[in-house]
């Protein structure tokens, strides 16, 4: 499909959730100029993240979580008074790209075939955009009458928060893929990084310790489902994800850069075993 001109206005309704993203959300809001829709759902936000959103001409919706499901996207589809049925995920860390914007104005002028479409993640590690490694790839642009984020039984684990954890929606229908990249550039410390990562960790591993992760796998489709069934009993698997990135992905062509976000990727899912295996039997006294 060849992208047509981005037109004033993409008929998409996008979603921007955050809490104290100050650092971020300007540029994140820039580089959705050409939607004509951007509901900001903001979490108690202590930075002026809502006021510096309002100032870009983003509407604002106050959130605060009770606690239970439906968490934050969730609700953000059933409540939010959406002016189009297609809807976009953006958190405030990343940035649509010219040639995204591009592709969705094409894809919605042409009559889309799917339910939603993946989307993959350019990383931007330690300030320095990579063009190697492995890049995340997640369903964030929505039909949002065929999509749904259903209840998960994750309310138990330590520090996990108001935002679904990392799984995809279920979508009534097929899945497609777009070529075009959203821009991981998160504007914050480094250390937000590991802070952010952490906390996952701890997520998954609860997930992994009594196997509540076959959930989540049971609901992919076709070969993401093997896949998932497959990377659940991988051994070594924080060795298997460094050379992932770093060898089959061709990250070492990106220099230190590929080598730091490798280690990195590795060192999280380092973290996801011990604090696993630690659930399951404890720790050593």
């Amino acid at each position: 499909m060849k992208p047509v001109p981005v037109p004033v206005s993409v008929p998409v309704s996008v979603i921007v959730m955050t809490r104290d993203e100050a650092a971020n959300i300007r540029s994140c809001l820039g580089a959705l100029r050409h939607f004509d829709e951007v509901f900001v759902v903001d979490s108690d936000s202590g930075d002026g993240t809502a006021a510096l959103a309002e100032e870009m001409g983003a509407r604002v919706v106050p959130f605060r979580w009770n606690g239970s499901y439906p968490k934050k996207k969730q609700w953000c589809l059933q409540t939010l008074p959406f002016r189009h049925d297609w809807v976009l995920f953006v958190d405030a860390d990343e940035r649509v790209s010219d040639a995204l914007a591009d592709e969705i104005a094409s894809l919605l002028k042409s009559g889309p075939r799917a339910a939603g479409y993946f989307i993959a993640g350019q990383p931007v590690f330690a300030g320095k955009p990579l063009r190697f490694g492995a890049w995340n790839s997640k369903l964030a642009l929505l039909h949002r009458r065929r999509a749904a984020f259903p209840p998960f039984p994750d309310l138990d684990v330590e520090r996990m928060w108001e935002v679904e954890g990392h799984y995809q929606p279920c979508l009534d229908g097929p899945a497609g893929s777009l070529r075009g990249r959203m821009i991981h550039h998160d504007a914050k410390p480094l250390y937000a990084w590991f802070d952010r990562h952490n906390r996952y960790s701890d997520w998954e591993a609860a997930l992994i310790a009594d196997d509540r992760c076959h959930i989540l796998a049971e609901r992919e489709k076709g070969a993401r489902r093997q896949l998932k069934r497959i990377f659940r009993r991988l051994p070594a698997r924080a060795l298997s994800i460094f050379l992932h990135s770093y060898v089959l992905c061709l990250g070492f062509l990106d220099g230190v850069d590929g080598w730091d976000y490798a280690v990195a990727r590795a060192f999280y899912y380092w973290q996801i075993a011990v604090k696993a295996r630690v659930r399951r039997h404890g720790p050593v006294l």
